[in-house]
């Protein structure tokens, strides 16, 4: 069964409806939710890919995410694949979103937050390994390893976000 995505414009409104693989053929516009997934201490979970999985097989990654669906808000995306990746239910706060020029097709990716308090149950289709770090261990890492591109990209523009209160960079569980 294909997945249905909606292609949007530059402007990240409607203009229809396709097969997401067609959409990444064709290098039409759509939606992509992500997370940054923190522990109440503040440290970022991280993940290395199966080597089976169809995109970026066996790199590393910060965000926890993929494609929006047909009706569905970036929020709401988000959550999902909270718990079809990771296999826990967190709140997740809206940071930003900005017009992606990914490595495979272009999209809209909208960036979140959570804190995840619960235990962890990995897919083992989706996700190899699993750890938590700190932000510095995370610039470190992305020199080290190799992590999916469009998530490099989108990590400098998080750091790059104010950080409220001017205290470390940790979101509500709210």
């Amino acid at each position: 069964m294909s997945e249905l995505v909606e292609r949007v414009d530059e402007q990240d409104r409607v203009l229809g409806v396709v097969e997401r693989g067609e959409a990444i053929e064709r290098r039409w516009l759509h939606r992509v939710a992500t997370t940054v997934c923190r522990d109440p201490e503040g440290r970022i979970l991280i993940h290395r890919r199966q080597e089976g999985v169809s995109r970026f097989p066996g790199q590393y990654n910060w965000l926890i995410g993929g494609a929006v669906e047909v009706g569905e808000s970036y929020g709401e995306a988000a959550a999902r694949e909270l718990t079809e990746e990771l296999g826990v239910r967190a709140p997740v706060r809206f940071v930003f979103k900005f017009l992606c020029d990914g490595l495979i097709s272009p999209y809209w990716l909208g960036l979140h937050e959570a804190v995840v308090t619960e235990v962890l149950a990995p897919d083992p289709s989706e996700i190899a390994w699993c750890g938590w770090v700190t932000e510095g261990e995370l610039r470190d890492a992305i020199g080290q390893w190799s992590f999916v591109e469009d998530g490099v990209e989108a990590l400098r523009r998080y750091l790059a976000q104010p950080v409220p209160g001017g205290s470390g960079r940790q979101c509500s569980s709210e």
